[in-house]
């Protein structure tokens, strides 16, 4: 499975790692995934969604319904979550 946030989009990014003699080397940063249950009140269903931290506080501030349809409405969201 990919290392994408399936709200946010948030994915794998690569740059440097930089010693001290200045030498450069590929790496990668990683999102820092969870996944994570939510219940849908207007189904009365949980859903497991892939999810980044930054995500989890938008979902907690906002609401799992508006996450889903900002998220839906980008083209963000792969699994079959009808609203």
């Amino acid at each position: 499975m990919a290392r994408i946030c399936e709200v946010t989009g948030k994915r794998t990014q690569s740059g440097n790692n930089v010693s001290h003699a200045n030498n450069k080397t590929r790496r990668k940063f990683y999102p820092n995934l969870q996944k994570k249950r939510f219940f849908l009140e207007s189904k009365g269903e949980w859903i497991t969604l892939k999810v980044s931290t930054q995500a989890i506080r938008t979902i907690n501030k906002k609401g799992i319904e508006e996450v889903l349809k900002e998220a839906k409405a980008k083209g963000l969201l792969k699994k079959k979550v009808l609203l």
